[in-house]
């Protein structure tokens, strides 16, 4: 095949640019495609190109075509229009962390440690606490704060040489007490009556104020519990069930010291307190157990027992199965008893204990030992609404009628009867009978 000439290749190159020309309508002044292949396209030139249109018989489309090299049938012309240059989206890089580039990665452990350390430390800035005025002492405060520091000062070498063995523990006990907060125990002997500097709860400010306090003498020493230490806060009592303390054992912590009067003030609040969480620690989730406690105050028909720290309310039926008319009779303060520890109440937040559940029920078995239709010997125990309670020496109540020859007035509490079983009631678990003699 014969090559082309230079005319005959700047020919076609004209007419293949006009028909891109056609076909895109954005383009107004055609560019040579050699022209945007080679790159040599400037903004001078084609101002100048836009000029010499408008005069085409003057240029020729030789002079303003730039040369072009021959090129041979195995090579294809690339044709590429003015609007191909132009791209139709632009790809944007994320920041490369400085940290995961190559020459990081490629470091060993012992350069980029070395690295890292040579990075300066950015300083963090901590929040300002805000400064809070000190609270004024009270007169109390600065009185009790006197006191301890001439506690402290104070000389008991000299001051107990000539106690007793006896004297001396007793002191000593005091001693402990008082700087270390540990728990006393002791009998109340009587009920003073005493002047104190105590703190108004409504007001806030300090007062003398005559109060009943509780006096506890363990050997020689007076230990005084005014009556704003005796109850926990919320649980205040009566003045009649402190006079009734008397006899009763109580836990204490000295709060103040008087050697040369030789006595102290102490606290049976503060005592709860550390009595109650090591109740909780150690009975906490143990339902079932038995757990001592102690006799405060005994009524007719009501106990006040305490038990780890908590002052709980109990009656006749928390305390024995069988009737008791009045409960002074078997129970008095600071006798120590042993009861069934069944939960914490969700209302009140104390122990439910109880008493009567530590040795079993009487009423068990009763039919076998007492069949109906026998007679037995009793006590009558007590009086209720026409009814008689008679107890037999198993422990034992029957709840008896009168019989039609017999009168109230003929018997007595305490008195011994002879008694016909009559029948059982298993759901309230009690057995009736009838009176038919005194005994």
């Amino acid at each position: 095949m014969p090559r082309k000439t230079k005319a005959q290749v700047e020919a076609e190159l004209l007419a293949q640019q006009e028909g891109t020309v056609e076909d895109t309508p954005m383009a107004e002044n055609p560019v040579p495609n050699d022209a945007l292949i080679e790159g040599e396209m400037s903004p001078e030139v084609s101002d100048e190109n836009n000029e010499s249109s408008d005069t085409p018989e003057d240029v020729s489309p030789l002079e303003s075509t730039p040369q072009v090299d021959m090129v041979s049938d195995s090579e294809p012309l690339k044709e590429e229009s003015a609007i191909s240059s132009v791209p139709l989206y632009s790809v944007v890089q994320e920041p490369q962390d400085p940290s995961d580039s190559p020459e990081e990665r490629s470091l060993p452990p012992e350069a980029s440690a070395a690295t890292e350390e040579s990075k300066p430390e950015e300083k963090v800035t901590k929040p300002r606490r805000r400064a809070t005025a000190k609270r004024p002492e009270t007169e109390a405060e600065k009185l009790q704060a006197q006191r301890r520091s001439e506690f402290f000062h104070t000389d008991f070498k000299e001051l107990d040489r000539d106690l007793s063995p006896e004297q001396l523990q007793e002191w000593q006990a005091i001693y402990a007490s008082y700087r270390s907060q540990s728990i006393l125990t002791g009998e109340v002997t009587g009920v003073d009556t005493n002047t104190f500097t105590v703190k108004n709860p409504e007001t806030g400010e300090t007062e003398r104020r005559t109060i009943r306090s509780l006096v506890i003498i363990d050997y020689r020493v007076k230990v005084i519990i005014p009556e704003t230490e005796i109850w926990a806060a919320g649980e205040e009592r009566p003045d009649h069930v402190t006079r009734s303390l008397v006899g009763a054992k109580i836990e204490y912590v000295i709060l103040e010291v008087d050697r040369a009067g030789e006595c102290a003030i102490a606290s049976r609040k503060l005592a709860m307190q550390k009595q109650r969480r090591r109740f909780r620690n150690l009975y906490g989730g143990q339902t079932g157990a038995r757990v001592p406690c102690r006799v405060l105050t005994a009524g007719p028909k009501r106990c006040l027992l305490e038990c780890g720290g908590f002052d709980i309310p109990c009656t006749q039926r928390d305390l024995s199965y069988t009737a008791i008319a009045d409960l002074r009779e078997k129970y008095h303060p600071g006798q120590e008893l042993e009861a069934v520890f069944k939960g914490f109440s969700p209302e009140t937040g104390k122990p439910v204990i109880s008493v009567k559940e530590v040795n079993p029920n009487p009423f068990d078995g009763a039919e076998i030992r007492h069949p109906v239709g026998c007679r037995r010997q009793a006590v009558i125990s007590g009086k209720y609404a026409g009814g008689i309670f008679c107890t037999m020496k198993d422990g034992v109540t029957c709840l008896c009628l009168y019989s039609n020859n017999h009168f109230d007035t003929q018997f007595a509490i305490g008195d011994t009867v002879l008694i016909h079983i009559t029948h059982y009631d298993e759901r309230r678990k009690l057995i009736y009978a009838r009176i038919l003699a005194k005994w």
